[in-house]
């Protein structure tokens, strides 16, 4: 639909003479479409990469083969080895994102003790405002309480008394 010219409603055509003499040179030496274009790559792509990845496989399963036997022989000293690498790797990874939370935590609060206000500031500060109303809450009932359970304790006293 794009080789096509435009016309308007009295035949005139959209846009200069150039435009018209390069829709007649493209209808004469008619060029691919870029569907067309698009779907050859694609297709040389897919299939490139679908006959390395069969290589590969191949590969691997010849490999596989070749290294089964000594697996087996060594599987004594390699499966003991390789949960205890397992271990120790892990623990240094724990051990090191442990330093690092702590050296971001230290950072955290260094910014927000010396007023540069990080990112979520606002949520510490609303949380410690929440906890000081339920604290205040709290100590309230059990000003309440304590007077109640006071006023029960001389009722129970002066009750046994007369």
């Amino acid at each position: 639909m794009t080789d096509q010219a435009r016309t308007g409603s009295y035949g005139s055509s959209y846009g200069s003479s150039y435009d018209t003499n390069m829709n007649m040179n493209m209808n004469n030496n008619p060029a691919p479409s870029r569907q067309t274009i698009k779907f050859l790559t694609a297709a040389t792509i897919g299939i490139t990469l679908l006959l390395l990845s069969g290589l590969i496989l191949t590969g691997t399963v010849i490999g596989l083969i070749i290294a089964t036997p000594l697996l087996v022989l060594f599987s004594p000293i390699l499966v003991p080895a390789a949960i205890i690498l397992s271990l120790a790797a892990g623990g240094f990874m724990f051990s090191g994102g442990c330093g690092v939370a702590a050296v971001a935590a230290l950072s955290w609060i260094y910014n927000y003790v010396s007023g540069k206000y990080p990112a979520g500031y606002d949520t510490l500060d609303y949380a410690r405002g929440m906890i000081a109303d339920k604290a205040r809450d709290v100590k309230e009932r059990a000003k309440d309480y304590g007077n109640y359970a006071q006023g029960r304790a001389q009722e129970a006293t002066h009750g046994s008394t007369y």
